[in-house]
């Protein structure tokens, strides 16, 4: 994993409105590599096809002041929806490191439901900000996320729990639940939080809350690796139960 990825973790953020145009414009160069990029990144699964299209805002539902919006699209295989949030949001970081403002947009809608024989999954909107559109690393306050009582369960990990909550959702639904039980195991959930899901109907829920759980996931191997902590992970394609509990992942930690 990209050893810059930890430090941006504090300075990302979700550009949810992008405000008046500023003349900063991203260069055909620079679409070029996030082209190139998408195929280098890592995948949470294996043998999973994937691909993306970058399309005018004007040609989405977006709206958000946005430049572009990076359609992805997939094969739907068991476990295709985490994939695309932990490939995705080495993208998001990515962008974040080339002062690309990333914006997941669960309920955007294009017309190219297909593209090269994939399914459409999600798309994520961007523009070129400014330095100072960014997150300060030393400041906090300004993550809106749940505590960490609320989505960890026993013993916390230094450098991991707290960064790991700053995680971003599809649709600020933050699904996630993580069960340390004491002795080096940690169960990852797709967490059915009562009431919190905004303005996502209920069966789409597991949908977005899959994506959710693999854009987690990063952040967590991230944390992990930040810290010098080995692990092993067992994963569990994810079934779209609505269960409140849906085991994802488990991580055996081996120092």
């Amino acid at each position: 994993m990209d050893s810059s990825y930890y430090d941006l973790i504090f300075k990302r953020r979700s550009f949810h409105r992008y405000g008046e145009p500023d003349g900063l414009k991203i260069t055909p160069e620079e679409l070029d590599e996030i082209r190139e990029m998408w195929y280098k990144f890592i995948p949470l699964f294996e043998g999973i096809q994937t691909k993306i299209k970058i399309v005018p805002g004007s040609q989405t539902s977006c709206n958000r002041g946005e430049e572009y919006c990076i359609l992805i699209y997939s094969e739907k295989k068991p476990g295709y929806l985490q994939n695309i949030g932990y490939i995705g949001e080495q993208l998001d970081l990515y962008l974040t490191s080339r002062n690309i403002g990333p914006l997941w947009f669960g309920v955007g809608r294009t017309k190219e439901r297909r593209f090269e024989g994939l399914e459409y999954v999600i798309m994520m909107a961007i523009r070129k900000v400014d330095d100072s559109k960014w997150r300060d690393p030393n400041d906090l306050s300004s993550f809106k996320r749940v505590t960490v009582e609320e989505m960890w369960e026993g013993p916390v990990i230094d450098g991991v729990t707290d960064a790991v909550r700053l995680t971003p959702t599809a649709c600020n639904i933050q699904p996630w639940k993580v069960v340390n039980n004491g002795e080096g195991v940690l169960d990852v959930y797709r967490y059915r939080r009562p009431g919190k899901h905004g303005i996502i109907p209920p069966f789409r829920l597991a949908y977005f809350g899959s994506i959710d759980i693999g854009i987690f996931m990063l952040f967590l191997d991230i944390c992990l690796e930040h810290q010098g902590i080995e692990y092993d992970r067992v994963l569990t394609p994810d079934d779209g139960n609505f269960r409140q509990l849906n085991l994802n992942a488990k991580y055996t930690l081996r120092n």
